[in-house]
Parts: structure tokens; C-alpha cells; sequence
């Protein structure tokens, strides 16, 4: 209990590491459940063939606004999708992101409208959709160049009325 009466011990710089204790466990248990809620799987079809990627859904203002914000890793072939309906333009930045990312800006369709390469982590410089998007997937960086993954591509995934 954080905020209850303290037990009583020997002196109050034993009640203070307690209670310092106790803060540091609980910040610790909420930055590690930073994750949005549900894992789906997501696919892009290029010219180089189906590119599999297993992303967590970010459907809430909360959990469009954390983002892959405070991560230090992300796995090959995992991301995060953000759901952004309706189809509006969309504008995103790196603030408290760790990692490097490719954002990849998609049509209400699945089509890819454009592809942010290797966003700079700590970024305050807006990062636009330059257009109408339904859906941003954020994946580690490089991973577009790696898999040819280009404006036009087709994304399937429920969000955008695919799979």
C-alpha cells in the first residue's frame, strides 16, 4: 500500500526506502505493460512476395499516444498498427521512442500511401501521412528497404477490410 499508514519501524529512513521501494516497483510494473492490448497478424504483399509481421493493435487515444514509445527493442517481424478511423491525414514524431522505425502510412483500402524510412528516436519533427490514412504500421527500421516494401504495396489486415 503506497499510500496507507507506514509500518512501523526502527526510523523513519527505513520507512522512507519502503516507501521509495514501493514507488520504484510500481513504475517499473507500469512502464513494462507499455504494449497495446491485442496481437494480430498483418501481411504486405510486394513484388518480392507476402511479408508476414505480427503487430500489437493500437485502437485507443491512450494507446495511440504511448505508441512504441519507452520500448528499447522491437523484434524482427513484430510492429504496431495504429488505427486512425476514420481515413484522415495523419501526423506522427519519435518523442521518448528509442529505436529507429520505418512508418508505413496506409489507405483505408491497404494500399501503402508513403513510407517514413529510419524515423530519427527522440524526434520532435511531425512526420506527415502526405494524404489521407486509415492505418500507420510502425516496424523496426530498415525493414522496408529489406523486404521492398514500396508506396502502392497491399496490406491485409481486418482494419482496412482484408483477412
Amino acid at each position: 500500500m503506497l499510500f496507507g499508514r507506514l509500518p512501523k519501524s526502527p526510523n523513519l529512513k527505513t520507512n522512507i526506502r519502503i516507501v521509495f521501494a514501493a514507488a520504484i516497483a510500481f513504475l517499473g510494473a507500469a512502464a513494462s505493460n507499455v504494449s497495446a492490448a491485442e496481437m494480430q497478424p498483418l501481411e504486405i504483399v510486394t513484388k518480392s512476395g507476402v511479408h508476414v509481421f505480427t503487430v500489437e493493435v493500437a485502437k485507443t487515444e491512450q494507446e495511440r499516444a504511448t505508441g512504441l514509445m519507452y520500448r528499447r527493442e522491437l523484434p524482427e517481424g513484430r510492429g504496431m498498427l495504429f488505427d486512425f478511423s476514420p481515413e484522415q491525414p495523419v501526423s506522427m514524431w519519435m518523442k521518448n521512442t528509442f529505436i529507429p522505425l520505418d512508418m508505413i502510412f496506409i489507405r483505408s483500402d491497404g494500399r501503402i500511401l508513403r513510407i517514413a524510412e529510419n524515423t530519427e528516436p527522440h524526434s520532435e519533427k511531425i512526420i506527415s501521412s502526405g494524404g489521407l490514412a486509415k492505418g500507420v504500421l510502425e516496424v523496426i527500421g530498415g525493414t522496408a528497404r529489406k523486404h521492398g516494401i514500396q508506396a502502392g504495396d497491399r496490406v491485409a489486415h481486418p482494419l482496412f477490410g482484408t483477412r
